[in-house]
């Protein structure tokens, strides 16, 4: 197995290349939309620990088989931060909030995310998110609101700390990760291998300790941590790491709120309907989530054009080969130079 290190510099996107970057990065919280619905109607209730346990090492150690690479240097203890945060620490607090409180208020907390991400953007990345990404992130967190939330929604005390928690560390996360980027000659498949087996090898000992394995799992517990360890696992994970290295982060971080509206429309499917008001928020926070993708339209075309030029700002680049699939790390050698 080979070992890796270091970083690429960043190279420019065609607006073709990132709507398709884009796509691919959407399917991981899509597939996160279906966890609370996987949870609550498959798997056995209060094993939090055990199904995230579940959904992370088999997927990481499998990650690892197909991508034959092992961190290398200071990536050992990289890949261990971004696997508490992204995997050890949000799995259990995620599980936690699924079975303590009702989805809506579960998920209007998930939705809070790009307001931390924008936030925490400006204290490590030192980004000034536009005036139009602050809104359309606030907007955004309102939809959800509106199409979840309702009169008969409870507060757990657990449930709500597990949920901001939750939402917290794949904030910190997710800023990291786009800081850190990744090694050259390493794949999202290796960078999300890494780190499912940093953040499974974490929750092994406690869920042993704390939990233990539950009495009985049937077929369709199983068929439920299949699910959630390779769509919701391995394979978004994958997306959701590429994609964070090729979009600017007040574009990728709206993206999490496909989640709870993925879970709205599976809800729908099990047989739930929507008012109006309901059906307001969920174009709402759509229409959020749609226009963190552009830019401001106040802003000046010359100003658009340069920062298309030259990729951006310092880490908000969205740059990437597709053909080659090369990662996005921080700064070139030249910008920390200068």
């Amino acid at each position: 197995m080979q070992t890796s290190t270091g970083r690429p510099p960043s190279l420019p996107q065609t607006t073709s290349a990132q709507a398709v970057t884009v796509a691919l990065t959407a399917l991981a919280p899509a597939s996160w939309g279906t966890t609370y619905a996987v949870t609550t109607q498959l798997l056995p209730p209060g094993h939090p620990l055990f199904a995230a346990l579940m959904r992370a090492l088999p997927a990481g150690l499998a990650g690892l088989a197909l991508a034959r690479v092992l961190p290398r240097g200071d990536w050992w203890w990289k890949a261990a931060v971004l696997g508490v945060l992204n995997i050890g620490a949000l799995f259990p607090l995620l599980f936690v909030a699924a079975e303590r409180l009702p989805g809506g208020v579960a998920a209007t907390l998930s939705a809070t995310q790009p307001l931390l991400v924008t936030g925490l953007t400006i204290a490590a990345l030192h980004e000034r998110p536009t005036a139009w990404r602050w809104a359309w992130a606030v907007l955004g967190v309102v939809g959800v609101g509106l199409v979840v939330l309702g009169p008969e929604a409870r507060l757990d005390v657990v449930g709500v700390l597990a949920g901001l928690g939750g939402t917290a560390t794949m904030a910190c996360g997710v800023v990291l990760t786009k800081r850190w980027g990744r090694p050259p000659g390493v794949t999202p498949l290796a960078l999300a291998a890494w780190q499912l087996t940093a953040g499974g090898l974490l929750l092994l000992p406690l869920t042993l300790l704390g939990e233990g394995v539950p009495a009985r799992i049937d077929g369709g517990a199983l068929g439920g941590y299949l699910w959630l360890g390779s769509m919701g696992g391995l394979i978004a994970y994958t997306l959701w790491f590429r994609g964070i290295g090729r979009l600017p982060v007040g574009a990728s971080a709206p993206l999490v709120l496909l989640s709870p509206l993925v879970a709205t429309l599976v809800g729908i499917a099990l047989g739930e309907s929507l008012n109006r008001l309901q059906t307001a928020g969920f174009v709402l926070a759509l229409a959020a989530l749609l226009a963190a993708q552009f830019t401001s339209p106040g802003l000046p075309a010359r100003i658009r054009r340069g920062r298309a030029e030259h990729g951006g700002s310092r880490h908000d680049r969205g740059g990437a080969d597709l053909a080659h699939d090369r990662p996005v790390g921080e700064e070139s050698r030249k910008e920390r130079i200068r």
